[in-house]
């Protein structure tokens, strides 16, 4: 089930990041709006394909899907931020633009640690 949600999040990043580079194209030319849709595009495919990723066997389970919740937490802030800023002329909150960039740098890492940890092989059928 959490696999299925990160696909269905990537999903949501892929949309937010059509609309906010139509939006950033057609609406207001803004560059922090630019930004935001970039980065929602850039992690959108992690977060879809994440399911075949763990699913592999090729990460550590539990360690990919935090990672990986990190990642779409910390988009989710960055580019709420910057989109906040460029169509509202507001904050999301204070501070959320560099905890969202954080946080996103700490999914990356802990992808990368879960690469190299050993997937758990499931326990073999009792006899």
């Amino acid at each position: 089930m959490p696999e299925r949600f990160l696909l269905f999040l990537g999903a949501l990043c892929g949309l937010a990041g059509v609309m906010a580079a139509a939006a950033a194209a057609h609406v207001n030319g803004d560059d922090n709006l630019k930004t935001a849709a970039q980065f929602l595009l850039f992690h959108a495919p992690l977060l879809a394909a994440a399911p075949a990723i763990v699913r592999s066997g090729a990460v550590h389970r539990h360690i990919a899907l935090l990672a990986l919740m990190l990642v779409f937490i910390g988009v989710a802030m960055f580019s709420g931020q910057l989109a906040m800023r460029a169509l509202k002329n507001a904050s999301l909150f204070s501070m959320a633009a560099p905890t969202g960039g954080t946080l996103l740098m700490l999914g990356w890492a802990l992808l990368g640690v879960a690469g190299l940890i050993p997937a758990r092989k499931p326990a073999p059928p009792s006899a």
